[in-house]
């Protein structure tokens, strides 16, 4: 489906929020974290604002029994730390391209990936360790390079950078998780990945995390600094992306706040089971390695698992979601409590708001495209129906085939709401049931051509 409408520039349509890195503020703050990493021993990395100016998406989450936490992100639960840096990984510009989420003990770990049998060696690597463990201490990722097609060679690229990651921080190489994204068939570059691990490790643990309880109130230089490391965390890997995605909720669990911050990354190559789209979501609840794991998984497929842009499916797929237990709940060890259900409603809220934040920002996109299937027995019946589609009050489609309808109506519909790079809203019927499921999308306009038209892949 296509919008109509002239294709003006996304930021001018959407009107999204700048970077503090252009506050005077931000700019003296980076003056003063910079001033001792002017020497060769920090020549591995930048932290310079220019390499990570970028604006984030509109907030996308569902409301609910939770309260959505301004400038939050996989910061905001209590036990974790993350920065990112320019490490030179593109091939070029100085946009960040290297993050690291820290938790600091070992944090529960959970995780989705590819069902591509093109499984990229971060990927192959990541279901290895949490195949032998149910802890890890730090998620590191990059852009530039997937190390995707990269044969034997990228595996042990991605073992070596486990390995370096593991030596600075002083933990074992099982205790690290990685994630990458970037042009498939090319090797990392090693001469400037591995000599900027050890010093990203410096910056990540030096992090003060002043915004983990609530709205931030920028007032003093090492709140600024915060918020700048944060930025850069959230634009490392941002590939197509024109915006940044992130977001974090705070919800009583066991009578106790519990936090969840997530971000991720994608705009194209998106299609449901995931498909080039990168992940990290934190909570500070305690719970259980294996109901973890469930509440992971049973998150990512109604939220990730439901989106598409242009029905491909990659080889890099990835969501990484750590506990750390450090908000001092009861253990969850039952996903069907009321504790459990609490935090997994909570947690699939965030994983939705993200994924809807992908498909807004699908390459070219204008608008957002939401379709909720209603009447089917099951939840899983109602994502996998393929009958009529109804907008507003035109029927567009019955049985997978298209009808005839009021293009003048459905035009005007899809202009105003294009123009405002707003949401399509299309509800299915297919039946008496209980059964509900959403799924979300965007058009392709001229803009998407244009941009895989320019791009390597």
């Amino acid at each position: 489906m296509h919008c109509p409408g002239k294709q003006a520039s996304l930021r001018q349509r959407a009107k999204l929020p700048s970077p503090v890195a252009h506050t005077p503020l931000g700019r003296a703050a980076f003056r003063v974290a910079n001033k001792k990493r002017s020497g060769s021993a920090m020549a591995a990395i930048s932290m310079e604002p220019e390499s990570f100016v970028i604006p984030a998406v509109p907030d996308l989450t569902p409301d609910g029994d939770w309260e959505k936490i301004l400038t939050g992100g996989v910061c905001t639960p209590k036990g974790f730390k993350a920065a990112g840096v320019f490490a030179g990984l593109r091939a070029s510009g100085k946009k960040a391209d290297l993050a690291l989420v820290l938790a600091d003990t070992d944090a529960v770990v959970g995780g989705t990936f590819t069902q591509n049998v093109m499984c990229a060696a971060p990927c192959l690597y990541c279901k290895e360790v949490m195949g032998r463990k149910d802890t890890v201490r730090a998620v590191l990722t990059n852009a530039g390079q997937a190390n995707a097609a990269t044969g034997e060679q990228g595996y042990k690229d991605a073992l070596e950078c486990a390995a370096a990651m593991a030596d600075a921080l002083g933990v074992s190489r099982d205790d690290i998780m990685l994630q990458s994204t970037g042009v498939i068939g090319r090797r990392m570059k090693m001469e400037n990945f591995i000599p900027a691990i050890p010093e990203i490790a410096k910056v990540t643990i030096q992090v003060r995390c002043p915004a983990r309880h609530g709205v931030v109130h920028v007032q003093c230089i090492h709140v600024s600094v915060f918020l700048q490391s944060l930025w850069r965390v959230h634009v490392h890997w941002v590939h197509a992306d024109l915006v940044s995605k992130s977001g974090a909720l705070r919800v009583m669990v066991g009578g106790k706040p519990v936090h969840i911050g997530g971000m991720c990354k994608g705009s194209g190559m998106i299609h449901p089971n995931m498909a080039t789209m990168l992940g990290v979501v934190t909570c500070d609840a305690a719970v259980t390695p294996e109901v973890w794991r469930g509440m992971v998984k049973r998150a990512s497929i109604a939220s990730f698992n439901q989106i598409t842009v242009d029905g491909d499916t990659s080889t890099n797929d990835c969501v990484i979601g750590l506990a750390s237990g450090a908000a001092g709940t009861p253990l969850i060890s039952d996903a069907n409590s009321a504790d459990g259900k609490q935090l997994e409603a909570a947690l699939t809220a965030l994983l939705q708001g993200l994924a809807k934040s992908i498909a807004w920002d699908g390459e070219g996109a204008t608008c957002l495209l939401e379709v909720e299937c209603v009447g089917a027995r099951t939840d899983a019946e109602a994502r996998q129906a393929d009958l009529g589609v109804q907008m507003g009050s035109m029927p567009l489609m019955a049985k997978g085939q298209p009808l005839d309808f009021d293009k003048a109506a459905a035009n005007q519909y899809l202009k105003e709401t294009c123009g405002k790079h707003g949401t399509v809203y299309v509800k299915v019927t297919v039946g008496q049931g209980a059964g509900r499921g959403f799924a979300w999308g965007c058009d392709l306009s001229y803009d998407y051509v244009k941009i895989n038209a320019e791009y390597t892949t």
